[in-house]
């Protein structure tokens, strides 16, 4: 299987600093199911082309070694010689820098877009579906058929940025092809978001995409197309709008305390790695990433909006900002196992299970403390009780339109009791902001450990 990615952009060597592959040398990429060859046929001002060469064992794909899980159960199949997700694993291996948009020796030119061909062959495909996937994308498509089989030479050319197009065809090989090498599970939604989410949403054949690139686990397809249409409504406020939940708090400066109390309370548990669950435009982050003993933070939310401002605000990648190894964002539900951050020592969730629909908190409880299980786990919630302290909240009304409950005292100490039970979890409760001597606190705080 081949690939190669060409521009004529001046000068067109410029390729190589993007792709991080020197144009004067041969690349070799070792790989769980064979080898993967970077080079370049052409590579001169005018023209330069990067090609990606697969070589696969076939017999070791039968006999289930090289990464296959044991999937390929005749000697005789196309997996090791037509395009197919072996291909989307080597590119994303073999150019994974430039996947990400970043370039240290041409940092403008990987944020713009240049003039890009791209040929992939042999790549299995109906006949009229990649020009129904790559067209919305901005690409020019031309699908020929190799004699008369169910294989087509791609040709795409267009002028986007590389780590867009990169992106494409990793998640677009696999959906042509609609088949993997590997067990297609939950982790794979998560992938599939992290990759397309940026462009995915808006695409026409989201649903087909996504289908597609999950080996027709129609489940885990409606969980993926779940997070990319997640983002607020479009008549959400905006930050010059207040809140009423902000406008409720603000005298009593509890958006701040409960930022502040959070950051101590993580501080206090000598968590290396943390997680902002629901992070949204990263106030909480912006205070962790000042201590250099949170060596990696990773804030995940469900609106890019949201995750655009919290970039604005942590300055990724600009001088004096975070750095993108220390600081990662997310785009991702709470509600789905999500192996990108599994691995923290720390997670906080600061007034975010008040906006999920109860229903949904078995499914966060499952992802949050079933699958990922980190050592700590920081709940902070509204206290309803308190509520009636407010003398612009109405009678029976929440503090903010989306929140879809909030918990008494007795309520919020049952559900994280249940939950620790559960999990296996310790909690303890405490709460931020003065302490009403019958409603109790203005927000309660579970600490929950194991």
């Amino acid at each position: 299987m081949f690939l190669s990615i060409a521009t004529t952009h001046s000068p067109a060597t410029d390729l190589g600093f993007l792709l991080m592959k020197h144009p004067d040398r041969t690349h070799e990429v070792e790989l769980s199911f064979g080898k993967a060859v970077v080079f370049f046929p052409q590579a001169d001002a005018q023209r330069c082309e990067a090609a990606l060469a697969l070589d696969l064992d076939p017999v070791a794909l039968v006999r289930g070694r090289g990464g296959a899980d044991g999937v390929m159960d005749q000697y005789v199949n196309d997996r090791p010689y037509a395009a197919s997700s072996f291909l989307s694993v080597a590119l994303n291996k073999a150019f994974r820098t430039a996947m990400t948009g970043v370039s240290r020796e041409r940092p403008e030119l990987a944020q713009s877009a240049i003039p890009l061909e791209i040929t992939i062959a042999p790549l299995p495909s109906s006949d009229d579906l990649p020009e129904r996937l790559f067209a919305p994308l901005g690409w020019r498509v031309e699908a020929r058929r190799i004699e008369t089989s169910r294989y087509v030479e791609l040709r795409l050319s267009g002028t986007l940025r590389l780590a867009d197009a990169l992106s494409h065809i990793y998640v677009l090989i696999p959906a042509l092809d609609a088949d993997k090498h590997y067990w297609v599970g939950d982790d794979e939604v998560g992938k599939l978001v992290s990759k397309a989410g940026p462009w995915l949403a808006a695409h026409p054949e989201r649903e087909t995409i996504a289908r597609r690139y999950l080996k027709n686990r129609r489940g885990l397809a409606r969980a993926a197309l779940a997070l990319l249409l997640q983002d607020p409504a479009p008549d959400e406020p905006s930050e010059s709008t207040p809140r009423r939940e902000e406008a409720l708090e603000a005298p009593l400066r509890l958006h701040d305390r409960r930022l502040d109390t959070v950051a101590v309370l993580l501080k206090e548990t000598g968590a290396r790695a943390v997680a902002d669950l629901g992070c949204g435009e990263g106030r909480l982050l912006q205070r962790l990433a000042k201590d250099r003993a949170f060596e990696k933070l990773i804030g995940i939310d469900a609106s890019s909006r949201d995750l655009e401002r919290a970039r604005e605000r942590l300055k990724l990648d600009v001088a004096g900002g975070a750095s993108r190894e220390r600081v990662q964002l997310l785009h991702g539900a709470l509600t789905y196992r999500d192996a990108r951050w599994a691995e923290v020592d720390a997670a906080a969730l600061v007034e975010v299970i008040e906006h999920l629909d109860e229903d949904r908190l078995p499914a966060l409880a499952d992802a949050v403390f079933g699958a990922a299980r980190p050592k700590v786990v920081i709940v902070t919630t509204p206290n309803a009780e308190y509520n009636r302290l407010f003398e612009t909240l109405p009678d029976g009304q929440f503090r903010h339109p989306d929140h879809r409950f909030e918990f008494t005292r007795p309520q919020f100490s049952a559900w994280a009791q249940a939950v620790a039970e559960r999990y296996g979890y310790s909690v303890a409760f405490s709460g931020i902001g003065e302490e009403h001597p019958e409603f109790g606190p203005v927000s309660q705080v579970g600490v929950f450990s194991r």
